[in-house]
């Protein structure tokens, strides 16, 4: 099984350029939410917990994440808690409110994405390796949690790996 540093560093080979992973802050967790939106129908409550595909697909995805990491999969089980809960809110809500929420955020998302790449001048991670879908949000985790000067040994072994990021006077010079 790959490690958190092996994952992360194929993930970010794919994203070194600054404006990429700033958009990547913004369209990930719209993604996420969106996901969540449209996988908590149908879904029922049980003990005050709403019961969908979502919650299936978050538990799943947690259970991954603390497998790679503890730290990093606590962290990611609480985000992916509170995307759930926001998604189990609109999903009872009528249908019109669930779905154009649900498809607004996951369309929005993903042109900020691709806005994204543009910059970055290569193509989304996962069109090589569709693992880049479940490593994306972890990503976006770990560069906040590195802008917060934790977890610096795995982004020097991440960086060793693929490279610092840069900006766009950097790549200009390159």
């Amino acid at each position: 099984m790959k490690t958190l540093v092996d994952h992360l560093a194929q993930y970010a080979a794919y994203h070194r350029d600054q404006r990429n992973i700033l958009s990547h802050f913004i369209g990930i967790p719209l993604i996420v939410l969106a996901v969540a939106v449209l996988l908590s129908r149908p879904g029922f409550e049980v003990l005050g917990l709403w019961l969908s595909p979502a919650a299936l697909t978050a538990l799943a995805a947690a259970v991954f994440y603390l497998r790679l990491d503890v730290r990093f999969g606590l962290l990611m089980a609480a985000l992916l808690g509170l995307s759930l809960w926001a998604g189990a809110a609109l999903a009872q809500q009528t249908t019109l409110v669930w779905l154009s929420m649900g498809l607004g955020l996951f369309v929005l998302g993903w042109v900020i994405q691709f806005v994204g790449h543009h910059y970055e001048g290569r193509k989304p991670a996962f069109v090589d390796d569709v693992m880049g879908l479940v490593i994306g949000p972890l990503f976006v985790a770990a560069e906040a949690a590195f802008l917060l000067g934790l977890r610096k040994e795995v982004e020097q072994a991440i960086v060793e790996r693929a490279g610092p990021t840069c900006s766009r006077e950097k790549k200009a010079t390159a």
